[in-house]
């Protein structure tokens, strides 16, 4: 058991809900309802309601409420390029075919 490797794999919709209750909890910290945010990210109320309850929003939006929060740096980490550790994974990542485009029509 002490060579087992704990994996947690989450589905979108968990990381969503994740991410929602992430934002409430941010929301709680600084003291602000929910129409109070959604009001500070000129976001409708109810639009923010429904994030709060189904983690469902538009990227624009999120990242409009991530600015009201504080927290737009956060995202500045999302797709970033990958950092190397070893100058063999750098070796390797060369070694991959850059895809090429296709022909025009």
């Amino acid at each position: 058991m002490d060579n087992m490797i704990a994996i947690n794999i989450f589905t979108p919709p968990e990381i969503a809900q994740q991410i929602c209750s992430r934002v409430k909890a941010r929301r709680l910290e600084m003291n602000l309802t929910q129409e109070g945010l959604a009001s500070r990210a000129g976001v409708k109320y109810a639009t923010y309601r429904r994030f709060e309850h189904t983690g469902e929003i538009s990227l624009k939006v999120l990242l409009r409420i991530g600015f009201a929060l504080d927290a737009l740096s956060d995202f500045d980490a999302l797709f970033a390029r990958r950092q190397y550790q070893s100058i063999d994974e750098v070796l390797n990542e060369s070694k991959i075919r850059k895809r090429k485009r296709g022909k025009e029509r």
